[in-house]
C-alpha cells in the first residue's frame, strides 16, 4: 500500500466511524506570530481541545501538512524529514481510551496490514508526588487486543528512557511504561510545567519493530523509546483527562479529549517494512529522478540524496503555499532549504537544471491527493528555479575569489586561513565544505588551525544575526539542550537584574542563547560600570542559589501585561494568549517574563555543579543599545 492510498484509507476509515472530515489548515497560520510554519494537526485545533465548540461536531478527522525544521541538521537519516503529512483524529468530549486504542490498532492492522506481532506500546508510569496514576487503563486495553490476536504482551516499567537504554528489553514484554519525560502531554512539556488552568494528560505511543537489522548500537540497547533504530514511532494518542489547578494540583476534567497524530510517511514505511522513510512512494521517485541525473545509485549517496528529496519537497509545497524564498522568516527558510540541496546536488555531480529535473517527480506523487499542485507546476519551477540560479551564480564568484585570494601579486601560493573561509560563507555564500573542497583540486593550501579560526568568526556572526529558523518560536534557544535550557532561565534573572540596578525603563532588544553562553540586547546608552556589573552578578547568583520554583502558567495577553505585571518584549508580536513563567513567589516574584520556554523547573537546576553566573563581556550592539555576555560556570 502506498502513502496516498493510506492517506485515503484513514480518512475514509476514520468517516465510518462518525468523524466529521475538516479542511486542513494552511503551512502558514494567519495571526500566529508565535511559529513559522503549522508543525502539527493539533496545532490549528487547539482551542476546541480548550473548550470551544467545532461547527462539525465532537469527533474530527484531518490529514495536516506540516513543516518542522528546527532539526534540519537531522535530514539526512533514514526518518527525519522538514516537510510530513499527519494523520489526525480528535474526540471532543466524546470516546475516550478504549475506541480510540482499538481504532488506531484495527486501522494499522486491518486497512493498512502491519503485523500486529511488530506493533509496540508505551504507556503513562505514573507520578505519585502529584497524585496521577500509572495508565493501567490503557496498558489493560492493549493487552487485550493483543490477545485477540494470540500475541503476549508483558509489561516493562523503564521510567526514565535514557535509564531504559541500560536495561533494554525482555522476551515478551510490549507494553512498556515511561515517565512524563516521554508519556505526558502538556503544552510546556512535562508534569511540573503543565500551565495552571490548562487540559493535559497521559499519551500511549505506537511504535513499529524494523527488527534487529535496525539496530543501531552505539544509541544503547533497544527498547520502543531508545534511539537505537530498530523502533520507530508510528503514532500518539494523546488523552486530555486532567486540569491543573491554580494551586498546582490537578483534578479531572468533566469533558475529556482525544488528540491523535499518526506520521504518514512513518506508516508507509512500515506498510513496505523498511525503516527508510526514502524508500517509500512519497519519496521514491523523487530518488529514481536524482539516480537519473546523477548517474549514481541511491546505495552509497543516501544521505546526500535524502537532504535534496526532502529540502526540495518540502520547498515545492512552500511555493505551492505562496512563499518565495528570501532573507526573513518563512522565506529565509525556503532560501536555506534551496540552497542546502543545490550544494548537495553538486556533490553528487548535478551541475545545472536540478529544479528543472525534479519539480515534475515532486508534482507527481500529490497529482491526485492535492491536484492544485499541477495547476500551479509552471509557476512552482520558475520560483525555485530562480533561486538555483541565483546560488550557482553565487558559488561561481564564490570560485573567482578563492582564485584570487590563493595567489600574491607575484603569483606565489599563500595559505587559506579560516577568515578567509568564513568570508568566502559570508559574504558570497560559499560554504566550508566546499571550499575545503576547493581548495585541495586547485592544489591550494589551508592554513594550520583554520578551523578553529572560522569557528571564532562563525560564532561572532551568529551573534550578530540569528537566522529565521532559531528563537521565533523556542524563544531565542539555538536548541533545547539541558544548557540551553538553564541559560534560558539564566537570562530571564539578567533581564530582571538589569531592571533593577538600572531601572523599569531598560527593555530588552533581543537575545541569543546557546550551550555555551548567553547573549542579551537590551535599551541603555552606556557603559555598565564595574560596580554595576557586580551587583548583577550578584542578583542573579541570590537568585540562583535561593532554589526558586520556575512556574509556568497561560493568561490574556492583555491580562498578562497589564494586571499581572509581566515584562514582555515583543508585544506586537503575540496573540491573544501568553505563556508567562515566573521565577519565585505568585507574590513577590524575582522575575515575571511572557516566553514560549522552555525553562527549569526550579532554579537549583543552575547551580547543581556549583556553577556561579558571570558577566563575561559588556558592549555596544548599536544605537541606544547594549549588550552583556555572560556565563554559567
Amino acid at each position: 500500500m502506498d502513502g496516498n492510498q493510506i492517506r485515503d484509507r484513514f480518512l475514509n476509515f476514520m468517516k465510518k466511524r462518525g468523524h466529521a472530515a475538516v479542511a486542513p489548515a494552511p503551512l502558514v497560520l494567519e495571526n500566529d506570530p508565535t511559529t513559522l510554519f503549522t508543525g502539527s494537526g493539533m496545532q490549528p485545533l487547539l482551542p476546541y481541545l480548550l473548550g470551544k465548540e467545532h461547527e462539525a461536531g465532537v469527533r474530527l478527522t484531518d490529514v495536516q501538512m506540516c513543516v518542522r525544521v528546527q532539526d534540519i541538521e537531522d535530514v539526512g537519516d533514514n526518518r527525519h524529514d522538514t516537510y510530513f503529512e499527519m494523520l489526525g483524529n480528535w474526540s471532543l468530549g466524546d470516546y475516550f481510551k478504549e475506541e480510540q486504542i482499538r481504532q488506531f490498532f484495527e486501522f494499522l492492522v486491518d486497512e493498512v496490514g502491519l503485523d500486529p506481532g511488530r506493533i509496540y506500546a508505551t504507556c503513562f508510569i505514573g507520578d505519585e508526588e502529584n497524585g496521577i496514576p500509572r495508565d493501567t487503563e490503557s496498558a489493560e486495553i492493549w493487552q487485550k487486543l493483543f490477545a485477540e490476536k494470540g500475541i503476549e504482551a508483558k509489561i516493562a516499567e523503564i521510567g526514565d528512557a535514557k535509564a531504559g537504554d541500560r536495561r533494554g528489553m525482555k522476551p515478551g514484554e510490549r507494553i512498556f511504561f515511561y515517565n512524563d519525560k516521554e508519556n505526558w502531554w502538556s503544552r510546556c512539556g512535562g508534569i511540573k510545567t503543565t500551565p495552571i488552568g490548562d487540559p493535559c494528560g497521559p499519551d500511549s505511543e505506537v511504535f513499529y519493530d524494523f527488527g534487529e537489522a535496525a539496530h543501531q548500537p552505539g544509541f544503547g540497547l533497544a527498547h520502543p523509546a531508545s534511539d537505537s533504530g530498530r523502533f520507530i514511532e508510528i503514532g500518539n494518542q494523546v488523552f486530555m483527562e486532567y486540569r491543573r489547578k491554580e494551586d498546582g494540583s490537578f483534578e479531572p476534567l468533566s469533558a475529556k479529549n482525544v488528540d491523535f497524530g499518526g506520521g504518514l510517511e512513518r506508516i508507509a514505511a512500515a506498510a513496505i517494512d523498511t525503516p527508510d522513510i526514502f524508500e517509500t512512494s512519497l519519496f521514491r521517485p523523487i530518488i529514481t529522478e536524482l539516480e537519473r541525473i546523477s548517474g549514481k545509485e541511491y546505495a552509497g549517496n543516501q544521505a546526500e540524496m535524502r537532504v535534496v528529496a526532502d529540502h526540495l519537497r518540502t520547498s515545492v509545497c512552500l511555493a505551492a503555499a505562496g512563499l518565495v524564498p528570501s532573507n526573513k522568516e518563512q522565506g529565509y527558510v525556503m532560501r536555506r532549504l534551496v540552497r542546502r540541496a543545490v550544494l548537495k546536488a553538486l556533490s553528487l555531480g548535478i551541475e545545472q537544471n536540478l529544479i528543472e529535473a525534479t519539480v515534475p517527480a515532486i508534482v507527481g506523487i500529490y497529482r491526485d491527493s492535492y491536484p492544485t499542485y499541477a495547476k500551479q507546476q509552471d509557476m512552482i519551477v520558475q520560483v525555485l528555479q530562480k533561486e538555483e540560479k541565483a546560488f550557482r551564480q553565487t558559488l561561481k564568484r564564490g570560485l573567482r575569489e578563492l582564485d584570487k585570494l590563493g595567489r600574491v601579486g607575484d603569483g606565489a601560493k599563500v595559505k587559506i586561513s579560516g577568515e578567509d573561509l568564513f568570508m568566502l560563507q559570508d559574504t558570497f555564500g560559499f560554504p566550508l565544505e566546499l571550499s575545503v573542497e576547493e581548495v585541495a583540486m586547485r592544489g591550494m593550501e589551508l592554513s594550520k588551525g583554520h578551523r578553529a579560526e572560522f569557528d571564532v568568526k562563525l560564532a561572532e556572526q551568529r551573534e550578530r544575526s540569528r537566522t529565521a529558523t532559531k528563537g521565533v518560536f523556542k524563544g531565542g534557544l539555538s536548541d533545547h539542550s539541558d544548557k540551553d535550557v538553564q541559560y534560558h532561565t539564566a537570562a530571564h534573572l539578567l533581564m530582571a537584574a538589569l531592571r533593577q540596578v538600572l531601572g523599569d525603563s531598560v527593555a530588552q532588544k533581543g537575545s541569543n542563547i546557546t550551550a555555551e553562553r548567553i547573549r542579551l540586547d537590551y535599551s541603555w546608552d552606556e557603559k555598565l560600570t564595574d560596580g554595576q556589573k557586580a551587583e548583577i552578578e550578584k542578583l542573579v547568583n541570590d537568585a540562583i542559589y535561593a532554589d526558586m520554583p520556575v512556574v509556568c502558567s497561560e493568561h490574556d495577553t492583555d491580562y498578562a501585561l497589564g494586571e499581572l505585571g509581566a515584562t514582555g518584549a515583543f508585544r506586537d508580536r503575540y496573540g491573544d494568549k501568553v505563556k508567562v513563567y515566573t521565577v519565585g513567589s505568585e507574590q513577590k516574584p524575582v522575575s515575571r517574563e511572557v516566553c514560549g520556554g522552555p525553562h527549569v523547573e526550579n532554579t537549583r537546576e543552575l547551580h547543581k555543579n556549583g556553577e556561579k553566573f558571570k558577566i563575561i563581556k559588556e558592549e555596544s550592539s548599536s544605537a541606544g543599545v547594549r549588550r552583556v555576555k555572560a556565563v554559567l560556570a
